[in-house]
């Protein structure tokens, strides 16, 4: 089985967190709300990682955020590919009214309630992902 791995960072500000709708331009999971995540290249630590993406995503620079938890890694089955998954490291960051500026990856972004992550069209776990951070 092939693996690939990412992370995915949740954004929370007092109550609400942050989603990002997928744009159309990226390669999988098109149009699909999800957190802010990113492919890790070779030997890359995780965290540092997470920093990159939620700069590059959101405009949200590292020292706007603060780590409030991280999970043990996670393996989810790519719905999309054929013997593929997805080894993924969760983050949580806490951010003081953050301004938003999304690049090419995303189309849109929401603050939600927590509980209100199942009104959406996710991408797979990211639910699961999520409850492990809480």
């Amino acid at each position: 089985m092939r693996s690939t791995k990412i992370v995915t960072s949740f954004i929370r500000d007092n109550e609400k967190l942050l989603i990002l709708k997928r744009s159309q331009e990226v390669k999988t999971m098109k149009g699909l709300w999800a957190g802010i995540s990113g492919i890790i290249e070779k030997n890359e630590e995780p965290l540092n990682r997470a920093k990159i993406e939620i700069f590059e995503e959101v405009g949200i620079t590292e020292n706007q955020i603060t780590l409030v938890k991280s999970a043990e890694e996670m393996r989810i089955n790519s719905p999309q590919y054929q013997n593929h998954e997805w080894e993924i490291f969760p983050f949580l960051f806490e951010a003081k009214n953050p301004t938003i500026k999304l690049n090419w990856e995303n189309s849109d972004f929401k603050w939600i309630k927590v509980e209100e992550l199942k009104d959406y069209e996710t991408v797979p776990s990211l639910e699961k992902v999520l409850f492990n951070l809480l």
